[in-house]
């Protein structure tokens, strides 16, 4: 198996190969921006690595990746048009530079070429890659519902903020391990619990990025802290203050116009008058530990298990 940085590095020259037409610039140069964006290239870099580990030739697995990789910023795209977001990693979002009709459909035009991509794998494989890509398109598709239903729901409840983050986030680490897996022949077992470990592994990063949201620094984390609160996102940490609050006065709180520090800063005290922080940590390592017992319960080598034992702990450990 190679190095995060090593598979990274496969990735983006996969990418840089990708050529796009001088025809429609209107159409393509926004996807070639979109991918030109950066980011951490975790969801390809897992079905490669899952590839490797069931000891699969990893070019057939390369452009599987990529596929992916184009389909999750596809996702921003249009999760950047839905947000009205101005910046994403540090740049004029899609939407922003070049409207919302071009966003939309070069965002469309993203999703068919993900699927052309997934077409890289063995011919034999295909029915069930293609089967996995499908169940993952859809699951975010609900998830994406899910968080944009929750905006208006103030009964949301943790059961609730869990189905929702297994669309939007796990679905996108599950599939790619499972995609990975099949890519490799592994038998059904393998392929099941590789994707088990991504449920939980998903679950645990997105529970981190929300306590990063309140908790992490401005510097590391990249963005303004404080901006689920502001837009009364129904994160585990927003969710478990509402329900153990009986004087009411967590709502209270959320009704009243405030400054933007001010709200962070008060509903903040109310998360530490829980001991969220602390509890949030408990929370996160409980859903890593179910993700490395899915792990361990594969049929990989030692050493190849290892390898995704420390790429969750870095994951679910990171500040940014």
């Amino acid at each position: 198996m190679l190095s995060q940085k090593d598979y990274i590095d496969l990735i983006n020259r996969t990418l840089a190969e990708i050529s796009y037409p001088d025809n429609l610039p209107g159409l393509y140069q926004p996807i070639k921006y979109a991918m030109e964006s950066g980011g951490k290239r975790l969801r390809p870099t897992l079905l490669l690595a899952v590839s490797d580990a069931f000891g699969a030739n990893r070019d057939y697995a390369v452009w599987p990746a990529v596929g992916i990789e184009i389909f999750h910023n596809f996702t921003l795209v249009h999760d950047d048009v839905m947000d009205n977001a101005d910046k994403r990693r540090g740049r004029l979002t899609v939407y922003k530079k070049w409207g919302v009709n071009t966003a939309i459909l070069s965002g469309d035009a993203m999703i068919t070429m993900a699927y052309k991509c997934m077409a890289g794998c063995p011919p034999e494989c295909l029915p069930e890659v293609l089967e996995h890509f499908g169940a993952m398109t859809m699951q975010v598709y609900e998830g994406q519902q899910l968080d944009a239903d929750f905006e208006t729901n103030d009964d949301v409840s943790y059961d609730d903020y869990i189905r929702m983050i297994i669309g939007k986030t796990s679905a996108l680490i599950a599939y790619p391990c499972a995609i990975g897996a099949v890519i490799a022949k592994a038998s059904e077992k393998d392929v099941q619990n590789i994707f088990n470990f991504g449920v939980s592994l998903g679950i645990a990063f997105q529970m981190q990025d929300d306590y990063l949201d309140v908790y992490g620094d401005t510097e590391t984390f990249g963005k303004e802290i404080g901006g689920d609160i502001l837009n009364d996102k129904k994160t585990w940490l927003h969710i478990i203050a509402r329900d153990r609050d009986k004087s009411g006065e967590f709502k209270a709180l959320l009704g009243r116009k405030l400054a933007p520090q001010e709200k962070i800063r008060q509903v903040t005290a109310f998360y530490d008058r829980f001991n969220l922080r602390n509890e949030g940590k408990k929370l996160i390592g409980k859903y890593t530990d179910d993700a490395l017992s899915y792990l361990y319960a594969t049929s990989m080598p030692a050493e190849n298990k290892r390898w995704f034992r420390d790429f969750a702990l870095r994951l679910v450990a990171r500040e940014k």
